[in-house]
């Protein structure tokens, strides 16, 4: 891990090395751990979606380290992180021991940390049932990449990942099918919604393997903060890179680790 961290931080400070010095953004503070590994489908762009976190972190303030090593997924060393980035890690309890498991959920637990899963982080995670309550739901199955309607809970309109957006808007993604909808489930707070009306929601591997869309309540962003503490977001955002490098989708997300992290900021203070 910690050669592939100073390779991705060289290219940061070669990228940036002509700036000027600013004065540091409001993520400052923060550290964050992106965990990339997989147990099921691998998606392709899943690297350079790291370095792309890791640059979103150097332009806002924020430390970013990447591993797929489950020895930095102990408690020593998570103990040093305020937020958890799952970029696509699916079916963990294949690459994850148990002893990791325990110690993400311990270190969840202490109520000042943040776990922040894009696109296939809750896909074939039912026999970590932590994570499973924690996420809300399962992967059924997908669509093609496609421009598709998405609208705004009025609820959550304020929230900082989508404040500003308009209440619908079109934008190109992988829309993901779950097994069921988070809505209205305790602790949980429906950020987007995608209009299946729009695209077709199962595209034609998964038309014979059981995919079904999920009609009129198909969230694709939610937050859940558990009665135990700790904060959650996710994002079915982060197939690839197309979306991310919108400007909705790189605000979206860099709000959602902000959010994400924003009680281990408030217990230092």
């Amino acid at each position: 891990m910690k050669r592939f961290i100073l390779s991705l931080l060289l290219l940061t400070s070669i990228a940036h090395s002509h700036e000027p010095a600013a004065a540091a953004p409001k993520g400052s503070g923060l550290k964050v751990l992106v965990y990339s590994n997989t147990g099921y489908y691998r998606h392709p762009e899943i690297p350079k979606i790291n370095r792309w976190l890791v640059l979103l972190g150097h332009e806002n303030g924020f430390e970013v380290d990447v591993t797929e090593h489950w020895k930095d997924m102990r408690a020593k060393e998570l103990s040093g992180y305020d937020v958890l980035v799952l970029n696509s890690a699916n079916e963990l309890d294949k690459v994850l021991p148990e002893e990791q498991r325990q110690a993400v959920e311990q270190w969840f637990a202490s109520g000042k940390k943040g776990i922040v899963g894009l696109h296939a982080a809750l896909v074939h995670q039912t026999k970590w049932p932590w994570l499973n309550a924690l996420g809300g739901c399962d992967f059924n199955s997908d669509s093609d990449y496609a421009k598709a309607k998405v609208t705004v809970n009025p609820a959550a309109k304020d929230h900082p990942s989508v404040k500003g957006q308009p209440a619908e808007f079109w934008i190109e993604a992988d829309w993901t099918n779950h097994d069921r909808a988070v809505t209205g489930l305790p602790g949980f707070n429906v950020l987007l919604r995608v209009d299946e009306s729009t695209y077709t929601p199962v595209r034609d591997y998964f038309k014979t393997r059981n995919g079904k869309p999920m009609g009129a309540d198909h969230p694709i962003a939610w937050t859940h903060e558990p009665a135990t503490g700790g904060r959650f977001f996710y994002t079915e955002f982060g197939h690839d890179l197309r979306s991310l490098s919108t400007p909705f989708v790189r605000q979206h997300i860099l709000e959602a680790i902000k959010w994400a992290g924003e009680p281990a900021k408030q217990a230092v203070k």
